[in-house]
């Protein structure tokens, strides 16, 4: 067979792609459980996602499945072996400080700016073009080739559970979810909560609530605080003088004073990336004399997380050659007179931890300040090595298209590619770009999309030929 020229191809269908990306990106897909319905266990907007994609690959020729609007899948070839192109249509909540309006898909600077440009819709988007290239051109395929559509990863896989329950696992795949060259190895991904029991309150400051925090595999960007005090007035002062460098507002009506405080949302895999919001308005009020129950929960906070993304306050510090460091998000902080405190952490362990071990350190850390350890949830850790096929056929493909070495990584993120025995995560994100996922302003660069669509498509073919 000749030679074929991937990004030719792509060029071809540049317009289209783009259009058909921006237009994707236009719905409004993040979970809202509160308008989930038979079909739409995830809401309306994510359902709307998904029927998107399946309707547009019936249009094109392919075969389409919907299992009940947890996941679908788009399928073409022939074949007793199974290549899985996993992408997912949900995004995270789209955040404050946005330049243009984060569902616009606004293109400014050779940039399509909106939630999900580069998680995972963008990248979704390139991946069916490259399914697409290949089936117009009619190539022979000695497998099939499916790109299966997540609904809920940005939240409990639950899409993942109910889809595998149903169908076969891809005999290998990948995900256009992380970065290039290739990730053969991601953390695992433990979350929970630490929860502190509701004690009445004393003294003459007393905390009504903390609040900050929506989703745990985010750095929480706004933070929220109510202060009951005599000194209502005096707080507000030394609050105004503490967000000097910071975005922040205060208001007293009697006695009591509303804090607000902006901070910088970053993805729960780079902690460090963010600031966190909870914890700068925590920072503030233990300084404040409040009542006992609420200078606890502040105070274990601080103690535990303030600087520290890695744990090492709380005794769970741990890394290793393949993953690197284990991290500590604090997602969500949560508090209230009346039900007391919550802190819901997200932590991301290298692959050769021993999380019981961990577990007991950390359940030990917290008993000492009062906090049980609830709800506890674990992906475990996922490899592949570097010596099987789909590793190779990958570098080679990856060097053939860019010049460049295909190196291997690992990542704290968690793709659908651990979902697989024999999965990796590829692309679309370069060497040295900006990594702007669950960040305000998420954009991918279109040249990039279109070189993206371009490998997905060779590695398509070749793995499948």
């Amino acid at each position: 067979m000749k030679n074929i020229n991937w990004m030719q191809e792509v060029e071809k269908r540049k317009e289209a792609l783009i259009a058909d990306t921006q237009q994707f990106l236009r719905i409004k897909s993040m979970l809202k459980e509160e308008e989930k319905s038979d079909g739409a266990p995830f809401g309306e907007g994510i359902a709307k996602a998904l029927a998107f994609m399946l309707e547009k690959g019936e249009q094109d020729g392919f075969t389409s499945k919907n299992l009940e609007g947890y996941a679908g899948h788009l399928e073409m070839g022939k074949g007793e072996e199974l290549l899985g192109i996993l992408c997912h249509v949900d995004v995270v909540p789209e955040g404050a400080g946005w330049t243009s309006d984060p569902y616009s898909a606004e293109i400014r600077n050779g940039n399509i700016y909106a939630r999900g440009a580069i998680d995972d819709k963008g990248p979704t988007m390139a991946a069916y073009y490259a399914m697409k290239i290949v089936k117009e051109l009619d190539l022979p395929l000695n497998k099939r080739v499916r790109m299966i559509l997540g609904t809920d990863e940005e939240s409990q896989w639950r899409c993942v559970d109910h889809y595998f329950a149903h169908e076969e696992m891809p005999t290998m795949g990948f995900a256009p979810d992380a970065d290039f060259p290739i990730i053969n190895a991601e953390k695992g991904i433990c979350n929970l909560y630490l929860t502190q029991e509701a004690k009445a309150a004393d003294g003459e400051t007393i905390l009504k609530e903390l609040t900050s925090g929506r989703r745990l595999n985010m750095v929480p960007d706004v933070a929220k605080a109510v202060v009951q005090s005599k000194d209502a007035q005096e707080i507000a002062k030394r609050f105004e003088r503490y967000v000097q460098d910071r975005e922040g507002k205060v208001s007293v009506e009697g006695e009591m004073a509303v804090l607000e405080l902006r901070g910088i949302s970053a993805h729960g895999s780079t902690p460090e990336k963010g600031e966190n919001a909870g914890l700068c308005l925590a920072a503030f009020l233990k300084h404040e004399k409040l009542d006992a129950a609420g200078a606890a929960f502040v105070e274990f906070t601080i103690q535990s997380f303030e600087n520290d993304t890695r744990g090492k306050n709380l005794g769970i510090q741990y890394n290793d050659d393949i993953t690197g460091d284990l991290t500590v998000n604090v997602g969500l902080l949560s508090y209230t007179e009346a039900e007391g405190g919550k802190l819901g952490l997200n932590i991301r362990y290298p692959v050769t931890t021993n999380l019981q071990e961990t577990l007991a350190a950390l359940e030990q850390s917290a008993g000492a300040h009062g906090f049980c350890m609830k709800d506890m949830s674990d992906s475990r850790p996922h490899h592949v090595d570097k010596d099987h096929v789909l590793i190779r056929t990958l570098q080679r493909v990856y060097e053939e298209q860019t010049g460049e070495e295909a190196t291997l990584l690992s990542i704290g993120g968690g793709t659908y590619a651990r979902s697989l025995k024999a999965g990796v995560a590829f692309g679309p994100l370069f060497p040295g770009k900006e990594e702007l996922a669950h960040q305000k302003d998420e954009y991918i660069e279109i040249e990039d999309l279109l070189k993206a669509t371009a490998i997905y498509a060779q590695a398509i073919y070749e793995l499948a030929k």
